[in-house]
This record gives C-alpha cells, sequence and structure tokens, in this order.
C-alpha cells in the first residue's frame, strides 16, 4: 500500500491504524523486538523533556470509572489519547481500558495518524515501565513478583525480560482464572514462572515487584513488611483519584519517581501523602540531571500513572514502522475543496448518490 502525507500533497487522507493492524504489525517486528523499540522512542522524549507542552489529563470521573484526555505537543506534532478506565467493565464482558489516539502537524493542525490505542497502551506502559527499572533497579536484577494478573500483567513480563533479562516471574491473583491466563498466555515464552497462593509469597526474594491490579479503590496490595532492602517496586495499578496499592510507610522509607508531579500527586501512590513529599522526575533520571539508584540497599518506587508525552511517544512510533507496510488503511477524514473557503462547493462538485429506501 502507498502511503499518502502531507508531502504528497494529499491532506484530507489519512494513515488509520486498526486493532488487526496493531496485531499483525506487532506480529510482524517480535513483540519484544517493538517493546525494545517502542522502550527507545519513550526514552528518546523523556531525553528532551522541555520541549513538551505538559498538563495533566483532563478527567471526568464517574461511579463507575473515568474518562480521559491526554495531550501534549512538541512543536512540531501534536497528539493525544482517549482514554477510560472502569474496572468493573469485565464483569459484564468489556475491557476495563478502551483507548484511541491522534497524531497531527502542528503546522497545518491537520491530522496524520488514527490509531487504535487499547493495545498501544498495555504496550506503552510496560515498555515506560521496563524503561524505568533499567535505570531504578539493580544491575543484577532477574526476578519480578507481578501482583495483579489483568490485561496488562503479561506486557509488563514481556518489556521486563526485553530490556532487563528479567525470566523469573513470582506471580499472584486473588482470581485463579487471571493466573492460569497467564499462564498459558506464556507458556511457550520461556519463562521460569511460580504461580504463588499469596501476595506475601509472591513477592519473597523478588528483586523487583511490580503491583497492577484494577480495583477502584484505596488497597493495601503492599505492606511496608512485605519490602525488603534493594527492591524497585514497579507501581502501576494506583492511577486515579482515591485508588493505591501501596502502604505509606513503604514510600516513606523509599526514593520515589514519578513522570510528571503535578499529576502524580493527584492520581498516583503519593496521593497518599503531604503536597511537599519529595520525588524525582524520571526524566530528570534519564538526562543525567539526577541520580537514580545509589545503592544496592536502596529502595526505590517508580510511581507510575501513565503521562501524555508516552502516547505520543507511542504515535510517533507506530506512524514509523507502519510506512511501506500493509498495516494501515486510508480514511478520507478531512475535507479537501479545490477552494479552502468555499466547503459548500463540495455538495456541487461531488454530489451523492441517492438514497435507496426499502419499501414499506
Amino acid at each position: 500500500m502507498t502511503s499518502s502525507n502531507f508531502s504528497d500533497g494529499v491532506l484530507n487522507v489519512v494513515q488509520y491504524v486498526g486493532v488487526g493492524n496493531v496485531i499483525e504489525l506487532v506480529k510482524s517486528i517480535g513483540i519484544e523486538t517493538f517493546l525494545v523499540g517502542l522502550a527507545e522512542y519513550i526514552e528518546d522524549d523523556f531525553r528532551r523533556w522541555n520541549a513538551f507542552e505538559k498538563t495533566p489529563r483532563l478527567a471526568s470521573h464517574s461511579k463507575t470509572g473515568v474518562i480521559e484526555l491526554m495531550p501534549t505537543s512538541d512543536g512540531e506534532h501534536y497528539g493525544f489519547k482517549y482514554v477510560n478506565g472502569h474496572p468493573k467493565n469485565p464483569n459484564v464482558g468489556l475491557q476495563t481500558v478502551t483507548a484511541f489516539g491522534v497524531l497531527s502537524d502542528v503546522s497545518t493542525g491537520y491530522p496524520c495518524l488514527v490509531s487504535e490505542m487499547t493495545i498501544m497502551t498495555g504496550l506503552r506502559t510496560a515498555a515506560t515501565s521496563a524503561l524505568a527499572a533499567k535505570y531504578l533497579a539493580r544491575p543484577d536484577a532477574r526476578s519480578m513478583a507481578i501482583i495483579g494478573l489483568g490485561a496488562q500483567s503479561e506486557f509488563q513480563a514481556l518489556a521486563f525480560r526485553a530490556l532487563l533479562g528479567v525470566k523469573r516471574l513470582q506471580v499472584f491473583d486473588i482470581d485463579s482464572e487471571a493466573a492460569t491466563k497467564f499462564c498459558n498466555n506464556l507458556s511457550d515464552m520461556d519463562f521460569d514462572i511460580v504461580v504463588a497462593a499469596t501476595a506475601e509469597e509472591a513477592v519473597s526474594g523478588a528483586d523487583i515487584i511490580t503491583t497492577v491490579t484494577a480495583d477502584k479503590r484505596n488497597a493495601t496490595i503492599l505492606s511496608d513488611n512485605m519490602v525488603g532492602a534493594g527492591v524497585h517496586i514497579n507501581a502501576v495499578g494506583g492511577d486515579c483519584p482515591g485508588k493505591t496499592e501501596l502502604q505509606g510507610d513503604i514510600l516513606r522509607r523509599a526514593d520515589v519517581f514519578v513522570e510528571y508531579p503535578e499529576q502524580t500527586r493527584i492520581e498516583g501512590e503519593i496521593q497518599q501523602m503531604a503536597p511537599d513529599f519529595p520525588v524525582t522526575e524520571l526524566w530528570q533520571v534519564i538526562a543525567g540531571e539526577a541520580e537514580g539508584r545509589r545503592s544496592s540497599a536502596q529502595i526505590t518506587i517508580f510511581d507510575s500513572v501513565g503521562f501524555a508525552t508516552e502516547d505520543f511517544s507511542a504515535l510517533r512510533f507506530l506512524r514509523d514502522k507502519i510506512q511501506g507496510t500493509p498495516f494501515y488503511t486510508e480514511l478520507d477524514l478531512t475535507t479537501q475543496p479545490e477552494h479552502p473557503r468555499d466547503l459548500y462547493g463540495l455538495f456541487r462538485q461531488q454530489p451523492t448518490a441517492p438514497v435507496e429506501r426499502s419499501a414499506a
């Protein structure tokens, strides 16, 4: 398929990447290779953090969940993601999280890419987690506990293996079917998987602990007595007001790293703490402006809530990877009248076919 872009002078045709397109693209590249490449784009954008417009996501909360818009721009491109989070959706056969995203050209305001972002959010969240751990976990970390085996869990396991070489997984979920699903999905991936009977058993001896539960409440998934010296905690599940996973005492004796403090203080684990609770921004560590891990005994926490630049990176990566491939379609999304001010003229130039009505 030939790609249409702005240089072709065809501005009304936008590249669209659907669910099937993403699946086939990832399969053609290999999921771990895809995650490594995606992490590189995310890392590059963290290094140029100051180039981006930044704002906490715009959230509309309800009793059943949240719908959010996550916008950002680097001055050349503008991107946003629409995403929901509804923890009770699986009870009626629906996903907890669904999303789509748009990447646009700032110079014209025209969209150039529209994509599904449900799968891509799973991939970019895992890639960001593993990227943070590359800077914050002990260099010899090879085992990881995962508490919560929902839709994000397999992506986390694969990203940590691809970027850090983690192969031993100690996992736990209150739902035994989730554990069965997890083990089945990774059965041919050469992991050493131990399904634990409790969360305490899962974290015992693990170098890295990932918490990624979906319940929308303040919960103690990880208590202070479960965390030993030298552990890196990848706290993923606390991502909205009133939803946390870590006991506050863990935060007090650890060094906490965040994406964007203004958002994390509202949505992350540190919403439990005072407004002046000290944190370090991840971009500063990646750019060499702040220290990450200083010793083998240090406890580090990545208080991850997901930030718009990561979705921007994912959209950039996707745009670059689909060029010259069959893994997208073209949408006639915006108008292109012969004369820019003559929008009504489109009705005269391109008459529509008559509507056929069936007999009553």
